[in-house]
């Protein structure tokens, strides 16, 4: 653990002193996201508070982006049973659990929204096969659900692979995602969160890729104002919970665990519905700097022909147990 990584911990363990008890026992639980207030994160996080609260004695403590550390800080507190419930995405967890990368294998998942709920509704792969791989890693999976379509941001318009040749690129710590941009033609550079904005406007990387609405809340339209829509994925998350701690709860608290993990997946489903459109007109409105690209079918094909090389590194990095995830993947999607 590096001096800067060390003291994130110790500063987010510090916050935590007061709650001595130990987790199965803590009536007053604790919840970490990856995001800021009224972020998507931040209303499932909500929504879950509301119903836990409303239908028991119990308490949950919200701790948003930066207040317990970034997010390898907070799967480790996770981890370690600081905190009793996390919200985390695939593309940090995946250092952790490499099948959780195959969100990251572009056009893979539909961009239609419909398609994208009924797919995390009635998905194998989902419901079934990711509790499994999450449980390996100490980790109870409550919930997986989607926040919103992919969109890379640059400092100039793009319209094709070649254009972003030498364009350093800013992807989470998730090696499939640099594989992603490598194929596309980029240069994927690897960055926490907390340094992008500078890292844009500094001109250190060209560009980035994020939901419509996180580009609108963290400003990123400011330092990186060309919006290319690639149609190449939707960002997705998974909310899970210690799972020694989640094992030690009666049957009943489970229950209303469970409960309140499905009663916030419909409230945020019908939260991101127009989401994007409401986001974009915002950004639109507050700079006329900003440009907005919407690929079409045969700029698509260009990056499209690029995505089975991703493909062929997951199975590479995931062996057996990928390859059947990603059939089941296929079979779902086709099912749909």
């Amino acid at each position: 653990m590096n001096k800067q990584k060390g003291l994130k911990l110790v500063t987010g363990l510090s916050a935590l002193a007061l709650f001595t008890c130990t987790a199965a026992q803590a009536d007053n639980w604790r919840y970490a996201h990856e995001e800021y207030e009224g972020d998507v994160q931040d209303v499932y996080a909500h929504k879950f508070k509301e119903y836990i609260e409303k239908h028991s004695d119990h308490t949950l403590q919200i701790y948003r982006f930066g207040e317990l550390g970034e997010s390898d800080d907070i799967m480790e507190q996770t981890q370690a049973g600081i905190l009793n419930f996390v919200n985390q995405s695939p593309g940090f967890t995946g250092a952790l659990i490499p099948e959780a990368q195959i969100f990251f294998i572009p056009y893979l998942m539909p961009t239609d929204m419909s398609k994208v709920v009924s797919f995390f509704r009635e998905s194998k792969a989902i419901n079934e096969d990711f509790p499994k791989l999450y449980e390996q890693k100490g980790l109870e999976l409550l919930k997986m659900y989607p926040e919103g379509e992919m969109v890379i941001t640059l400092d100039e318009k793009a319209t094709t692979p070649e254009e972003l040749n030498n364009k350093k690129i800013r992807v989470m710590t998730n090696p499939l995602l640099s594989e992603t941009y490598s194929a596309f033609g980029a240069t994927p550079t690897p960055l926490p969160w907390g340094e992008v904005y500078g890292a844009l406007q500094t001109n250190m990387i060209q560009g980035q890729e994020n939901p419509i609405f996180w580009i609108e809340s963290g400003g990123l339209y400011e330092v990186s104002p060309n919006l290319i829509f690639t149609g190449h994925g939707w960002f997705t998350t998974a909310m899970m919970a210690n799972q020694d701690f989640y094992q030690g709860l009666p049957d009943e608290d489970k229950a209303l665990v469970q409960k309140a993990a499905d009663h916030a997946f419909e409230e945020i489903i019908e939260h991101i519905d127009g989401l994007a459109d409401r986001s974009l007109e915002k950004i639109t409105k507050n700079s006329d700097k900003v440009t907005v690209t919407r690929l079409d079918e045969s700029q698509i094909a260009a990056f499209k022909a690029r995505a089975p090389q991703v493909e062929d590194k997951f199975i590479d990095m995931t062996g057996d147990s990928g390859k059947a995830l990603l059939d089941q993947f296929k079979q779902d999607l086709k099912d749909l």
